[in-house]
């Protein structure tokens, strides 16, 4: 009798797991983890809703643009049944110290993510060939790969699948590598084993809520982003409100507070990937000096790196405030000056509010 041979034979999906793991780590991944995609919606989309409607995702509009997609991925990807979750180490070999940085009132303090290459980039490509290598194994699938690119709950997600838990700071945590990482997602098709959710760690320790410099931590689990530095030098795209502007201090885009002062990133590994190196020395550099890049120099520069993303206009915002919060050199001085006349109302705008800072500072001596 002839062996019909006219279906496919199904994937063993416990021996394609253990592939697609060893695969991720030869692509740069550190870890990966996989949760079905039967999310607890009644629960997050409770606490996502009343999250917004408290307005602490600000002017974010993309948060609440694509309602339940975001918490159900089928709506998103129809015939999603899985969600692989991957993360990568970002922090850099022979990076400047961050505290140090933040205390030098003249320096810049850029977050650690953002030294390198766009990170968006790199795990897309990286999760691309991912998919490529699962295709090449079974044959074509149903996918979609993300990389904070689309409605996902990269967090959510990632806790699900046991990838760590969420910290008090809302980002993950691990006790391998704390939580200076990027995450990334495939959305699938392939009925995938599973992995199990890990405890939380964090305890009774309340260190990243404290130290918060504008009190946007409201509370374990909660951020009002509105307060975020992140939110303020990176989505915010007018005029930063003025009672936060001097407890931004030099923090010109982003802010690692939290994570820095969390006990569990003693763990943090320092990443292989050579497109997350420093570039242009943006570890340990001055407000002044970014303050002169005209626009045309900011885009060379910034060509491929996430900060180019916030363009040179809000740019120039973050460092007036900055240079505002610095010490009353000359250098600082200078530098306000030579934008006072700026053609931008809105850098005009918080250059005059710095300088007002000096010349406050000035009379109080």
């Amino acid at each position: 009798m002839q062996e019909d041979t006219s279906k496919k034979l199904l994937p063993d999906y416990a021996a394609l797991v253990s592939a697609i793991k060893s695969w991720s780590k030869t692509l740069g991944f550190q870890e990966i983890s996989i949760a079905d995609a039967n999310m607890d919606v009644t629960s997050v989309e409770s606490g996502l809703n009343a999250w917004l409607d408290k307005g602490y995702h600000g002017e974010m509009q993309f948060m609440a643009k694509h309602g339940t997609k975001r918490t159900r991925p089928a709506e998103l990807v129809p015939g999603t049944i899985r969600v692989i979750s991957v993360r990568m180490n970002y922090m850099p070999s022979d990076v400047e110290n961050s505290w140090d940085v933040m205390q030098d009132g003249e320096k810049a303090f850029i977050s650690r993510y953002a030294l390198g290459r766009d990170y968006h980039k790199v795990l897309r490509a990286r999760l691309q060939k991912l998919a490529d290598q699962i295709t090449q194994e079974i044959g074509e699938f149903g996918y979609r790969a993300f990389s904070d690119s689309a409605p996902v709950m990269e967090v959510e997600w990632a806790t699900k699948s046991g990838l760590g838990w969420r910290g008090k700071h809302t980002l993950l945590l691990t006790r391998e590598a704390g939580s200076l990482f990027f995450l990334g997602e495939i959305y699938t098709d392939l009925p995938l084993p599973i992995d199990e959710p890990m405890d939380s760690y964090c305890g009774s320790c309340s260190k990243c809520i404290d130290i918060c410099p504008t009190q946007a931590i409201i509370g374990p689990y909660e951020v009002d982003a509105r307060r975020c530095i992140s939110y303020l030098t990176i989505e915010l795209k007018d005029s930063i409100p003025e009672p936060l502007r001097p407890l931004i201090g030099n923090r010109v885009y982003g802010c690692d507070d939290c994570q820095l002062v969390c006990p569990w990133n003693k763990f943090a590994k320092i990443t292989n990937e050579n497109d997350f190196s420093v570039r242009h020395g943006l570890d340990n550099i001055t407000l002044a000096e970014l303050f002169a890049w005209d626009e045309n120099e900011f885009n060379t520069k910034m060509a491929g790196s996430p900060l180019r993303r916030i363009g040179h206009e809000q740019w120039i915002r973050n460092l007036a405030v900055g240079l505002g919060n610095a010490p009353s050199t000359p250098a600082v001085l200078e530098a306000l000056q030579s934008r006072r006349d700026d053609e931008s109302a809105l850098v005009r705008e918080h250059v005059q509010w710095a300088l007002q800072q000096h010349n406050k500072n000035k009379q109080a001596n």
